[in-house]
């Protein structure tokens, strides 16, 4: 679902890590390895300014022969449950009042950085009228 094409170009004995579909997201490593590692947290960051900002998060593009990187999988279901909101046009007061939680609670919930409950999720999930399918593969 949040899987981000990247392109990686040498730059001297690095690198650089672009996203096509996010510019925000730039980053480098001193080898594919350590730039596809440092890619994963140039995404998250990037999209959780998308968050903060309460915009609609980029789609991904689908480029045949480029690397893709993914968030992990809590940011992958709140960014998830966050998108679901977006596009049903709830705003976070209303997602609050549905789960009959304060403000703050709604805002950690699509914190990044913030490690929320598994079941917490799955309560705002549910007040959006979805539920969370996990697959282990």
């Amino acid at each position: 679902m949040f899987d981000y094409p990247v392109i990686l170009t040498p730059d001297d004995d690095t690198l650089l890590v672009t996203f096509p579909d996010i510019p925000e997201a730039l980053t480098f490593g001193a080898n594919k390895e350590d730039a596809m590692l440092n890619a994963i947290d140039a995404l998250e960051t990037a999209l959780s300014f998308y968050v903060d900002a309460r915009k609609q998060l980029p789609e991904p593009s689908i480029i045949a022969d480029l690397p893709t990187v993914r968030p992990s999988v809590l940011e992958g279901v709140k960014l998830a449950i966050y998108r679901e909101m977006t596009l049903q046009g709830i705003r976070k007061a209303d997602l609050a009042r549905r789960l009959g939680w304060k403000a703050p609670q709604v805002d950690r919930l699509f914190d990044l950085g913030h490690a929320s409950r598994l079941d917490q999720l799955e309560a705002a999930a549910k007040a959006l009228g979805r539920h969370i399918d996990l697959t282990l593969a």
